[in-house]
């Protein structure tokens, strides 16, 4: 046949109509693909892996402290509040706190010391450092790390182990109630007594640190010929001429120091919601961090002008000359304006070493089981006898 009958035609399309098509003539369906997870970007992964071994590190190195202070701890035994260790782990904890600090940020003292001294001498920090760099090398950008090291590490000793010993000592003349009472008052005597000692302690050191920083090139090549080269000059009185104006300068810059910290600190509590003792160390670290560094800035201010007038005599000053005198022909020369040299950069170099010098203090009086300064809670009121 030349045409295919119609049962031909049912035969070959049957299959493809829905109506005449059996269950037997269904297609058996395809089962479903599992989906793949979609792999993720490369520039992610990584950034996921370093994330999860930096926790892993920080958890570790989180646990390891923990070891050491609780080894620390039995080896020193329980330290009592206001004892001998206690006082002996608050030496210590100033020592390093203002040791390490100071010392770190010897290249923007070195800027501001020779600032202050010819504001001429350099555009900004950066053509500074460049200048310096490039005549010294880096070892030149560091001038006056050692007497700053031998110095301040002193100083923060008798500074903050001074001021934990005096705060005690005037509570305890106030009596409990008054001493919380005028507790801004007792902060600034107590800082102040301690700030006093701590610059007899410094003063030497800052005495060739100034020097040191502001001769081009330096006039000794280290802290203890420094010392001998003042001495063989001057004698021992060379190295206590700017005791004075270091004195108008730390004392005010302490008592600020000091009071705005512990202020700052317990307003930063108040605002919390619990008490100090109901946060780990962390926390309380970083609420330290935070008043010191606004804290350092109230500081920096207080402090600049007999910043610079340090600066200026232990520089300028003739030997044989009359603090007085020799203070107001600075002052002659420079005017009001040239107290304020260099304040901007140390704002930020003070605000930085305050807020650190603190963060250490504490966290190092965490490490030894201790509490954290500032925050205290209210003394509980006396009720009166019936």
């Amino acid at each position: 046949m030349l045409f295919p009958t119609s049962s031909d035609i049912n035969e070959v399309f049957s299959c493809r109509h829905p109506l005449t098509t059996t269950r037997s003539q269904e297609s058996t369906p395809k089962p479903l693909q599992k989906k793949t997870a979609r792999p993720q970007f490369s520039i992610w992964s990584v950034t996921e892996d370093a994330k999860s071994k930096a926790n892993a590190l920080s958890e570790e190195a989180q646990r390891e402290i923990k070891k050491a202070s609780a080894a620390a701890q039995a080896k020193t035994g329980q330290i009592e509040l206001y004892s001998a260790k206690y006082y002996a782990a608050c030496i210590f904890g100033g020592l390093v706190a203002c040791g390490l600090t100071h010392t770190a940020v010897t290249p923007l003292d070195l800027v501001k010391c020779r600032r202050q001294v010819d504001s001429k001498m350099y555009k900004g920090n950066f053509e500074a450092w460049g200048k310096i760099g490039r005549a010294e090398g880096v070892r030149g950008i560091f001038t006056g790390w050692g007497p700053t090291f031998f110095g301040y590490s002193a100083q923060g000793a008798f500074k903050y182990g001074g001021y934990e010993f005096f705060k005690k000592f005037y509570s305890d003349l106030a009596g409990e109630q008054n001493a919380y009472k005028y507790k801004t008052s007792l902060y600034l005597t107590a800082s102040a007594s301690a700030e006093f000692i701590a610059d007899i302690a410094l003063c030497p050191f800052e005495a060739v640190k100034v020097r040191m920083q502001t001769t081009i090139p330096p006039f000794a090549s280290g802290t203890f010929s420094g010392i001998s080269t003042i001495t063989a000059k001057e004698g021992t009185a060379g190295l206590y001429k700017g005791l004075y104006p270091l004195w108008g300068r730390q004392i005010p810059y302490t008592m600020m120091k000091f009071a705005s910290f512990e202020t700052i600190v317990e307003m930063i509590y108040g605002y919390m919601p619990g008490k100090k003792s109901d946060y780990g160390r962390g926390t309380q670290t970083a609420v330290s961090f935070a008043g010191g560094y606004a804290a350092g800035i109230l500081c920096a201010i207080v402090s600049h002008p007999a910043d610079v007038m340090v600066s200026k005599l232990n520089a300028n000053r003739q030997p044989g000359e009359a603090f007085g005198a020799a203070t107001g022909r600075i002052y002659k020369d420079i005017g009001f304006g040239g107290l304020w040299n260099g304040l901007v950069l140390r704002i930020f170099m003070i605000g930085t070493l305050t807020s650190l010098q603190w963060g250490i203090y504490d966290s190092f009086k965490i490490f030894m089981g201790l509490p954290t300064t500032g925050g205290a809670a209210p003394p509980p009121k006396q009720t009166a006898n019936l």
